[in-house]
């Protein structure tokens, strides 16, 4: 039984640590003068360096591909987006990784729209193949695949893995994907799974805050993660909250501004997510501007993506 399948059932009779995550999560969120964010957060810290210590994990993604067979009403790559569509070749691929390796990076995240020919081309294998002379740390963000075909990505160097679901709101999810396999929002809840059972070591899971109720998406990654927790013990989990932002060419979508989740709730997030579950990886991306980024290293984020440009070869 997948997570799919025990989802509804947990929203309906909550497990006592997602009644305890929502109990954290609306503790003083008035802002009044017994807020106990700031204790909180003095907490999240401590615990944060009991774990890991004073270490931050930095990776690059590198886009590989901006085609894309989805129709996403919220992403600047979406099938029906008016961009010029690049794929990068091989060769490219490397250049890319060696500009990154020259500054430093040692873990190189390949992200790309879902397209068929990442599969069927053995595209993925062959930029990895490439990569693992030099990059030690791969991971992939790109469409879901069958395990069998986990298992071969595993094969050819790739040891993490990142898959967000977007939003947990079906209805929501629903009216935002309206064509192409991404679609099937269950096929997407049941990713992370398939790629333990593929062999994947590290997986990072999160929902795109902006696209429905917040306090509702990081309940429901609560609960995804406890499942992971249980059920795919043996591999290193990371939670990230990215935030949605403008994009060039984003007519669709207009965001509702009353589903954007503050930067101090962002920060209530990261502290409630650190002291429930300690020793998983939390992730704050390039999405985040520097200072804020600058503010949150020290109060639960393990890991920061840098050096990302969202065009193939920039």
């Amino acid at each position: 039984m997948g997570f799919a399948e025990v989802f509804p059932e947990l929203l309906k009779r909550p497990t006592p640590l997602m009644r305890r995550f929502e109990r954290m999560l609306d503790s003083g969120s008035g802002g009044s003068a017994g807020d106990p964010l700031e204790a909180m957060v003095r907490e999240s810290r401590a615990v944060t360096r009991r774990h890991f210590g004073r270490t931050m994990r930095l990776f690059a993604p590198l886009y590989v591909s901006n085609e894309c067979v989805n129709n996403c009403s919220y992403c600047g790559f979406s099938r029906d987006a008016g961009i010029l569509r690049t794929t990068l070749t091989v060769d490219q691929v490397v250049r890319e990784a060696q500009h990154l390796h020259a500054q430093g990076f040692r873990n190189v995240l390949l992200v790309a729209g879902e397209h068929p020919k990442f599969v069927s081309e053995g595209y993925l294998q062959d930029c990895l193949d490439a990569l693992k002379p030099f990059i030690p740390t791969l991971a992939i963000e790109v469409g879901p695949m069958e395990d069998e075909q986990y298992a071969e990505i595993v094969a050819h160097g790739a040891e993490g893995l990142v898959v967000y679901q977007e939003t947990y709101d079906r209805a929501v999810y629903q009216t935002l994907h309206t064509a192409g396999p991404k679609k099937n929002f269950d096929w997407r809840l049941d990713c992370p799974e398939r790629a333990y059972a593929g062999g994947f070591r590290r997986i990072g899971i999160g929902a795109l805050f902006g696209l429905a109720d917040w306090r509702s998406e990081a309940l429901a990654l609560c609960a995804h993660l406890e499942y992971l927790q249980k059920h795919a013990w043996k591999a290193q989990l990371t939670v990230a909250f990215p935030r949605m932002r403008p994009y060039a060419g984003n007519y669709e979508y207009q965001p509702d501004p009353s589903l954007f989740l503050p930067d101090r709730e962002l920060l209530r997030l990261i502290a409630v997510f650190r002291l429930l579950f300690p020793q998983v990886g939390i992730v704050v991306s390039t999405r985040e501007p520097a200072p804020l980024r600058d503010a949150l290293a020290t109060l639960g984020v393990t890991h920061m993506s840098a050096g990302a440009k969202t065009e193939p070869g920039g």
